[in-house]
């Protein structure tokens, strides 16, 4: 079952869906800006990218290793994203970020626990941008910024600002009581790389 925004609310009251930092009402141009929609809420960029070097080519074999073991210096820049210095994508262009915002879905010992799936933002889309085009699942115990795999397969750069409202939160009950199977990307603070990995 899809929470609504009503439950959203709810669930982060009480602590059974936790984001830092908590969702509120941002204003531009004078005008609120609510991260919430019907059922889901709006998460930000954060400012930390990773871009692929295609100067240096490398192949990636599925069946050999973690994929944490490919993020290496050697294989992504990493950029930190400021006001004054977006990143303009190019058409083709795959870039991994993050979220700003950490999520936690703690399992509960008793009452229903939440999982959640992530998906980019359909004003984004019809400009080319794909964010998060696969893997949207973001399972029950999970905490951690989010990783983003966005591409441009636009005919136009997009340029990406930090703390830009890039994706969206739709969060569900688990029926049952989930057994823990903790990922390679548990406790994760930057795009890629699992807590105490480089990235």
């Amino acid at each position: 079952m899809i929470l609504s925004n009503v439950e959203i609310h709810r669930a982060i009251d009480e602590r059974r869906l936790v984001i830092t930092p908590e969702p509120e009402p941002r204003f531009r141009q004078n005008e609120a800006a609510c991260p919430y929609q019907t059922s889901s809420v709006d998460l930000r960029l954060g400012s930390q990218i990773l871009i692929p070097r295609g100067a240096r080519p490398f192949n990636i074999d599925l069946q050999q290793g973690k994929f944490a073991d490919l993020v290496t210096p050697e294989n992504f820049e990493e950029r930190f994203l400021r006001e004054d210095q977006p990143y303009s994508l190019r058409p083709n262009t795959l870039v991994l970020a993050q979220t700003l915002e950490y999520v936690e879905l703690p399992i509960q010992e008793s009452g229903t626990s939440l999982a959640a799936r992530i998906e980019g933002r359909s004003s984004f889309a019809r400009c080319g941008m794909l964010v998060h085009f696969t893997a949207p699942t973001i399972h029950a115990g999970f905490r951690g910024t989010i990783t983003l795999e966005i591409i441009n397969l636009g005919p136009t750069t997009i340029v990406l600002y930090p703390a830009t409202p890039v994706c969206q939160l739709i969060v569900e009950e688990v029926k049952g009581y989930p057994l823990r199977n903790d990922s390679q990307f548990q406790g994760q603070t930057g795009p890629g790389a699992p807590a105490g990995a480089a990235s």
